[in-house]
């Protein structure tokens, strides 16, 4: 089975609700205020010399790409609760734990697009990564491929929503 074969746009419920949040603040706080900076600009005359003119609208630009970002995230999303899964292979809402050959070890939390944060341990449902370990389980040897060259890795742990899946 391809990683996610049968998702279209998941989402954990935090982080939809963190990406509508977002949505909300841009849509109803940011861009008034950047329309009302606007037109207090452009009434001052000569747009093309007008500073706080010409950053708006380019701040307003950047409002509105991040707005259809975040409602094609929204869009079609399909929510998917880690507590409700019962498996024993790594999927959407796993949190698993590599190690690599030098015994270094590192967990990850496997999300939805937008929501990852590698700072926070939460990969994307499509990186590199995740697609590797999709649908493996503890003790399994994966290769992840990268620009930089193939790292290998063991499965060593898995958990859903602090579920731990038995060895």
């Amino acid at each position: 089975m391809k990683p996610g074969q049968d998702l279209k746009n998941p989402l954990t419920r935090e982080g939809f609700n963190r990406i509508a949040e977002e949505h909300r603040q841009l849509l109803e706080v940011e861009r008034p205020r950047i329309v009302e900076n606007m037109a207090t600009a452009a009434a001052e005359g000569d747009r093309s010399e007008n500073a706080e003119y010409i950053y708006s609208r380019k701040r307003m630009r950047e409002i509105d790409k991040r707005l259809r970002y975040l409602t094609g995230l929204l869009k079609d999303a399909q929510i998917i609760d880690p507590r409700n899964i019962r498996s024993e292979r790594i999927g959407f809402g796993a949190t698993f734990t590599i190690q690599d050959e030098e015994g270094q070890e590192k967990s990850w939390t496997i999300v939805g697009m937008g929501e990852a944060d590698a700072d926070q341990g939460t990969i994307s449902w499509k990186s590199p990564l995740a697609r590797a370990v999709w649908n493996r389980r503890i003790g399994d040897l994966v290769t992840v491929h990268r620009p930089a060259g193939p790292l290998d890795y063991e499965i060593i742990d898995l958990h859903y929503a602090g579920r731990r899946i038995p060895t």
